[in-house]
């Protein structure tokens, strides 16, 4: 067995990230739509605004997701490609 466990820090870190219902769901989301705005999430999340953002910005600082600004607002898409790898395979052991 590997003990050197320390390199395993930040695949740990993305999995505590994507350790919550909704930031599971807008990835899982960006994987199958591409890129997306915060008022569009709010809407078929159905919570906050507010709580939108402080998702994408966990997401986005974990590296897994980045935005790009158009204009007044700003669209996100997935940035680390193995998201999509994760998310179908958590998806399914359903």
């Amino acid at each position: 067995m590997d003990t050197d466990y320390m390199q395993y820090n930040h695949i740990a870190e993305i999995l505590k990230v994507l350790a919550h219902p909704i930031r599971i769901c807008i990835v899982k989301n960006l994987l199958e739509n591409g890129e997306c705005n915060v008022g569009y999430m709010h809407t078929c999340l159905e919570v906050p605004q507010s709580t939108v953002s402080q998702h994408l910005q966990k997401l986005r600082v974990a590296g897994i997701i980045e935005g790009s600004r158009h204009g007044l607002e700003i669209k996100y898409k997935i940035k680390d490609q193995r998201m999509g790898k994760l998310i179908n395979s958590i998806f399914s052991i359903q």
